[in-house]
């Protein structure tokens, strides 16, 4: 927060048209009561903000009127949500209190700002911000506006995230990517989830974005012009079977173009689909899904149909509700286009998520699309062991882009995620079925608990009243559901396995005549536990020397440990982490939250192997000092994520005589002898650079290298990569991400 400063006559201007452009914004009708709710909850949050600002200057008190306008205008939500997100930082950042809120706008907008205000920052946690978001999770489960207006503000704040600094745009971006904008695809919030993954691709990978953003530009009109040329007939064939619709077009997403660009190895120029065409039909309920396969028959009449990319989500909507039908049709000039047809409430549904599903199902109806997800995230919750996170690990898992169907033995359908087992459809059927599992069907035939399931596959669950759970049994599921319930069953085993120990422990504690409470922590530590649990269980299975007892020191009810100083042998000395990537006599100049990186003890991470001129951050890690990543680092999301507070801003000054090591994968035609000698050719004799090592393979006219360079700054890279690009044959050439 800045220095607080009054707000002049120019600012409270702006701040009633803020809010006049909420109150617009607002579809759901609203009744006396309402206006004066909305009107109380805006004047009390001026009144709380009105001496604190933004990092960008500006009064605080835009923030949540702009959150509030998400709310009503993008999420679709009614007065209620608009009052708790008016309020949703007063508790937290101001003099009033939760009790106040009650008092003045009743228990429902109390509950659901409580449920948005974070925890104190004293709080003792590894990750304040899993911590905070399984809060917010808890509040969920009673009314998923909590979670709605959450996404609301994270929205906002990644719109606004440039008054920030560096290292904190790209923690808040991580846990952005990590989190909020998986929530969003789960909660059906299609544009939301775009817009959240194209602001963080913005942030992590500004030159990707620059590069892509520019393209789409400089295509537009070119782009405008063929979707007019590829609707036009399809208008006419709908309009002469007198359908009541509406076309549009529009560009994929930036983050959706770099993620083909990077799973298809292929450049922008060669992606072709890059816009859908969408039909959308105004029908009544009851002949949706006969007016969108009559839609189905008149595209594929005028087009050719691609059939394997036919995806059917009207018959079997996905489990968050989403509902359309999408083909992949050949338009004019050979150029692939995806067509998605649906109805108004269809999209709708798509375009708002969870909130339009309320609408137009009613919260009572049955069943509820999102009533198994919430009822996995309560069993996420009731489980009060697992820390905070392992927790938010686990509840990413309910996340998921991809689905399976498969189906029970009487023929009810079930929805896992992609890559889900045998044994994660035991535990979603119930938690018992999957404790006692021993055996697994599928299609009537015996298959391992790890079989990942396929769309389609009928499971039968076979239990004995004698098993249990293993350790090994963590690595065959994927749910998060299935890890929680195996972990905590596990913890029981465990905790009932400990009580033999304790009860030896104090046993031979009595025979000293020294108490177990008073000695049972330094006890742990000196035997190299982590908790009273995990030394006790060792105890029962023989694994620690309890003869070492009788060498301490008694001291009226404590132990105390003999004190032996001994010299380490050149072999007792642990084995350090190599230092790799560039030489410690001549570092290269980097600046760690503003001061010379000399002084600390860092590394650049192998994971990613930076080099000078990436765009970088500094990660404290627990026991390995000081790393360097790039903000591209596969790793990177999932630091920043769950560990923000450890991150510091990185920054590249020059890079002296330092070397870094670099990978490239190129790929191109197999034209026969000399693809080595043009590629190293290239290299060392017109680009001067150092080949570390260099591997290739070849199969069928196709060839994939793999090439190690010693370089000095990024400038070398960029270079390289458009150098060999040049060469006849070579089809891509790309920087691997990590060794």
């Amino acid at each position: 927060m800045a220095e607080t400063q009054v707000i002049d006559k120019e600012e409270k201007l702006l701040i009633q048209r803020a809010y006049r452009d909420l109150l617009k914004s607002i579809h759901s009708p609203l009744d006396e009561e309402d206006r004066d709710n909305i009107r109380k909850a805006y004047e009390l949050a001026v009144e709380a903000h009105a001496k604190q600002r933004r990092k960008s200057g500006e009064p605080y008190i835009l923030h949540p009127i702009a959150v509030a306008r998400i709310c009503a205008e993008e999420v679709g939500l009614g007065p209620t949500a608009i009052v708790a997100a008016l309020l949703h930082d007063v508790v937290e950042d101001t003099d009033v209190s939760i009790e106040d809120i009650y008092t003045r706008f009743g228990d429902r907008v109390a509950m659901i700002v409580d449920g948005l205000t974070k925890l104190d920052r004293s709080y003792d946690s590894d990750s304040p911000q899993a911590e905070n978001f399984r809060k917010v999770l808890s509040t969920l489960v009673k009314d998923v506006r909590v979670v709605l207006i959450k996404m609301a503000d994270r929205l906002h704040n990644m719109r606004t995230l440039g008054s920030m600094p560096r290292h904190k745009q790209l923690a808040i971006a991580a846990e952005t990517n990590y989190i909020y904008a998986p929530l969003a695809h789960r909660l059906g919030l299609y544009n939301m989830k775009t817009e959240l993954q194209d602001l963080c691709m913005k942030i992590t990978d500004q030159e990707s974005y620059q590069e892509i953003a520019k393209k789409l530009q400089e295509t537009k009109s070119s782009r405008s012009t063929y979707i007019d040329k590829f609707i036009i007939p399809l208008k006419d064939e709908l309009e002469e079977a007198g359908l009541t619709f509406r076309i549009t077009g529009r560009p994929k997403s930036i983050h959706s173009i770099w993620n083909k660009i990077k799973s298809k190895e292929v450049i922008f120029e060669e992606i072709y689909d890059l816009f859908a065409v969408r039909v959308i039909l105004d029908v009544p309920r009851r002949q949706e899904k006969q007016a969108c396969w009559q839609v189905y028959s008149i595209v594929t009449d005028v087009y050719r149909p691609i059939p394997e990319r036919l995806k059917d989500w009207v018959t079997t909507p996905k489990s968050n509700g989403y509902e359309s039908l999408h083909t992949t049709v050949i338009g004019p000039d050979g150029r692939f286009v995806e067509v998605q047809i649906r109805t108004e409430r269809m999209d709708e549904i798509a375009e708002r998520g969870y909130a339009a599903h309320w609408k137009y199902k009613g919260v009572s109806d049955s069943p509820d699309v999102y009533e198994n997800w919430l009822d996995n995230v309560r069993d996420l919750l009731d489980n009060h062991e697992t820390d905070a996170i392992e927790f938010l690990n686990d509840f990413k898992t309910s996340l998921f882009n991809e689905e399976v169907y498969v189906y029970t033995p009487a023929g009810d359908m079930k929805i896992l995620p992609k890559g889900a087992t045998a044994l994660d459809f035991a535990f979603m059927i119930h938690t018992d079925l999957g404790l006692r599992c021993t055996a697994i069907k599928i299609n009537n035939r015996l298959v391992p608990m790890g079989y990942r399931l396929q769309n389609g596959d009928q499971v039968g669950v076979q239990t004995g009243k004698n098993q249990k759970p293993n350790e090994s049994w963590l690595k065959l599921v994927v749910t998060g559901k299935a890890r929680s319930k195996i972990r905590t069953a596990l913890r029981e085993e465990r905790k009932e396995q400990s009580t033999i120990g304790k009860e030896t422990l104090e046993r031979k504690l009595q025979k000293l005549k020294v108490d177990l409470e008073v000695n049972a922590d330094m006890l742990v530590k000196h035997f190299g536990f982590r908790s009273r649990l995990d030394l006790y269980s060792a105890i029962t299975h023989d694994e620690v020397n309890l003869q070492e007892l009788k060498k301490f020191k008694v001291d009226g009810q404590r132990l105390i440990p003999h004190l032996v100083e001994e010299t380490p042998t050149e072999d007792a000395l642990p084995e350090q982490p190599p230092i790799t990537t560039f030489r410690r006599s001549s570092p290269p100049k980097l600046l760690i939250n503003g001061e010379p990186a000399d002084q600390y003890e860092y590394q650049l991470a192998n994971c990613c192997n930076p080099v000078m001129g990436d765009d970088v951050f500094a990660f404290l890690s627990a026991n390995a000092g000081m790393k360097i990543h790039r903000t591209t680092c596969p790793n990177a999301m999932n630091l920043m994520a769950n560990y923000g507070y450890r991150v510091m801003k990185a920054e590249w000054v020059q890079a002296g005589t330092s070397s870094f090591k670099v990978d490239l994968l190129v790929t191109g035609i197999d034209t026969g002898p000399g693809v080595i000698e043009r590629l190293s050719q290239r290299i060392s004799s017109t680009l001067g650079l150092n080949i570390r090592s260099f591997y290739i393979d070849g199969d069928e006219g196709f060839f994939e290298g793999k090439i190690s360079l010693i370089v000095s700054n990024k400038d070398q890279i960029v270079q390289a990569i458009q150098a060999l690009k040049t060469l006849d044959g070579v089809s891509s050439v790309t920087r691997v991400e990590s060794s």
